[in-house]
């Protein structure tokens, strides 16, 4: 492989996290500043601004032709589904995560409804102007619920967000926007060069852009979910791992592929293997965070490993399923066949163990 390639390819992850960074430092801060609670800022500023990666590379690629488009919902559906089996299962390893705010109770179902959503807007093999005016209402709608039903929460989880969120001493306007802009600068760049070369990189593989965009563009613009929910759930701040995680994959599927939708020339052309199989993980895997409901909103140990297993096996599957083709089908299968099993079985036993 050409090690430029791989350099440029490295270089725009490693832009897109710290861009994100700066601009969730520096928006946060800004919000903070200007009166917004805390807790409004932790719903909405942080979660959509460790999106912002998603939203720079899905944009960047709808505007690329084809080839983007695979990255474009690939990275999304990718996302999607790396957030919540790896990283809530990683937060829930380090610690149990006990939740205690309303907001994410209603978000998981609401997780749920526009996954389902997603999948029925692009069962006609497209993601048009149109329906990304739905999503995109969505999100507004969406923030508006979130700011109003945050102003309900409970004095613990006002506090919890007031110690993460809370504007510092050196507070300063002009220090704010220059981060804001540096980061948008960074996230701009850095898309740029990480869809190029992951094109590219994709074609050298012999695996196709879906699958690229599925797992090494996924992973890599979910690092700042990564670090926001891992040290959330490292200092105890529970409600901040949980929440990040269903806020921003709720924004990656209403924002990021409404705006990529919008100013994609033709929209975006969803590949049939996308609809029939990743988008329904994706939904399972949402799903799979129904136990919330039904263990005292509690993600144990034992399910957090149980998320890591899936998103190993998911990983797995994408690999070989982009060098073996003469069995693509029967691992579907066989994918699909363990998954749902298993997050029935896991609901069930949650539901037993409340009992």
């Amino acid at each position: 492989m050409n090690l430029v390639v791989l350099a440029m390819f490295i270089a725009g992850l490693v832009l897109l996290v710290f861009g994100a960074e700066l601009l969730v430092r520096g928006a946060s801060r800004l919000a903070a500043s200007v009166g917004i609670s805390p807790l409004v800022v932790g719903l909405t500023v942080v979660a959509f601004g460790t999106s912002a990666p998603e939203m720079a590379v899905s944009v960047q690629s709808a505007l690329s032709g084809q080839s983007g488009a695979d990255i474009a919902i690939g990275n999304v559906v990718g996302s999607n589904i790396f957030n919540v089996l790896f990283i809530l299962g990683l937060s829930a390893i380090i610690t149990p995560l006990v939740v205690s705010q309303q907001l994410v109770r209603v978000d998981v179902p609401i997780m749920i409804g526009v996954s389902i959503l997603l999948w029925l807007l692009a069962i006609d093999g497209s993601i048009g102007r149109v329906d990304g005016v739905v999503l995109f209402a969505g999100i507004i709608a969406y923030t508006v619920f979130a700011i109003m039903k945050g102003r309900r929460e409970s004095q613990a989880v006002v506090a919890e967000y007031a110690a993460e969120y809370s504007v510092p001493a050196e507070n300063s306007l002009l220090k704010n926007l220059v981060l804001i802009i540096v980061g948008l600068v960074l996230l701009v760049l850095g898309a740029h060069w990480l869809v190029e070369n992951a094109i590219v990189i994709a074609r050298l593989l012999g695996m196709s852009e879906l699958v690229i965009g599925l797992t090494i563009v996924a992973a890599g613009t979910s690092m700042p979910e990564v670090a926001t929910s891992v040290m959330a759930s490292i200092k105890g701040e529970r409600d901040i791992a949980v929440g990040n995680v269903v806020g921003s994959n709720i924004f990656n599927i209403l924002s990021v592929l409404g705006l990529a939708s919008l100013v994609a020339p033709a929209g975006i052309n969803v590949s049939a293997s996308a609809l029939q199989f990743d988008i329904p993980i994706m939904i399972a895997v949402a799903v799979a965070c129904l136990p919330i409901f039904f263990t005292g909103y509690t993600i144990a140990r034992w399910e957090g490993w149980l998320f890591l297993g899936y998103y190993a096996f998911y990983t797995a599957f994408l690999i070989m399923s982009s060098t073996a083709s003469g069995s693509v089908q029967g691992l579907a299968v066989v994918m699909l066949w363990f998954v749902l099993p298993l997050t029935f079985i896991t609901l069930c036993v949650s539901v037993w163990r409340a009992r």
